[in-house]
C-alpha cells in the first residue's frame, strides 16, 4: 500500500525506527480515508507519470491499483493525457518573457493573423480561457490552437468530474518537481467552487509530498547491494 516497493524492507533493516514513522506518514493517506481508493491511485497515478517526473516503476503500480479500486481504462488514459499536456507550463512561463524582452529590445510582436482558431474561439466564449494562454497564442495562434484542439477534451469529455479533474490538476502543479503557483492557486480555487473540501485538497498536497518517497525506492536497494559487495570485497 502506498508509495512503496521493496524497498520499505530493506529500510526496516537498516534503520527500523525511521523506517516505522516514515510508513506511518508515508501511507497516511491511503488510510485516512479522506479520498477514495479510486481517487488517491489516480492522483498518485497523475505526480509519477507527469512529465516533470515519469517516474516508471511507480506509474505501473499506481496503474494496476487504480484499476483495482475500479478506475477504467478510459480514466487512467485521461491522466495520462494531462500528463502529457502539463508541458504547457513552458510556454505559460516563456512566452511572456519573450514578449516583455522583445518589447524592451524595440521589436514588435507578430502582426495579428487570420488564422482559424475555432477551438480557441469557443473556449473563450464559453468562459474556458486562460489568460495566461494570451501570451503565446499571440505569438502563434495557429500552433495554439492545436494545443487547445489536444486538450479540450481533458475537462469537457465528461470521462472524470470535474473536482476530480481539479485534484489531479493541483498534484500536477503543486508536485515538488513542478511547483507552479499560478497554476496551483487557480485549480484549488476551482476545485473549491466543484465542492471540494479543504480535506481532500489537502490530501492531494499530501500525496505530492509522499512522492518523495521514491528517493528511497530508488537509492535504498544501491545502498544495500553496495553494503553487500563491501562486505564480500573484505
Amino acid at each position: 500500500m502506498g508509495p512503496w516497493t521493496d524497498a520499505l524492507h530493506l529500510l526496516d533493516e537498516l534503520d527500523p525506527q525511521w523506517a516505522e514513522s516514515c510508513r506511518a506518514m508515508s501511507t497516511n493517506p491511503w488510510n485516512s480515508q479522506v479520498l477514495p481508493a479510486r481517487t488517491v491511485e489516480l492522483v498518485s497515478l497523475a505526480i509519477n507519470a507527469a512529465c516533470t517526473n515519469m517516474c516508471a516503476e511507480a506509474t505501473r503500480r499506481h496503474i494496476r491499483a487504480a484499476l483495482q479500486a475500479g478506475a477504467t481504462a478510459q480514466e487512467v488514459l485521461l491522466v495520462i493525457k494531462m500528463a502529457s499536456l502539463l508541458s504547457i507550463h513552458s510556454c505559460s512561463l516563456g512566452a511572456p518573457i519573450l514578449l516583455e524582452e522583445a518589447a524592451a529590445a524595440g521589436l514588435k510582436p507578430p502582426a495579428a493573423t487570420t488564422a482559424n482558431t475555432p477551438v480557441s474561439d469557443k473556449m473563450r466564449a464559453a468562459g474556458m480561457w486562460n489568460p495566461a494562454w494570451d501570451p503565446f497564442f499571440t505569438l502563434d495562434p495557429a500552433w495554439t490552437e492545436q494545443f487547445m484542439a489536444t486538450g479540450v477534451g481533458v475537462y469537457a469529455g465528461g470521462i472524470i468530474d470535474p473536482k476530480l479533474a481539479e485534484l489531479l490538476s493541483i498534484a500536477f502543479d503543486a508536485s515538488f518537481t513542478h511547483m507552479y503557483a499560478p497554476g496551483t492557486r487557480r485549480h484549488i480555487k476551482a476545485a473549491l467552487a466543484h465542492g471540494a473540501t479543504m480535506a481532500e485538497i489537502m490530501e492531494v498536497l499530501k500525496l505530492c509530498t509522499v512522492h518523495g518517497m521514491q528517493a528511497a525506492n530508488m537509492a535504498v536497494p544501491i545502498l544495500a547491494e553496495e553494503l553487500a559487495r563491501a562486505g564480500a570485497a573484505a
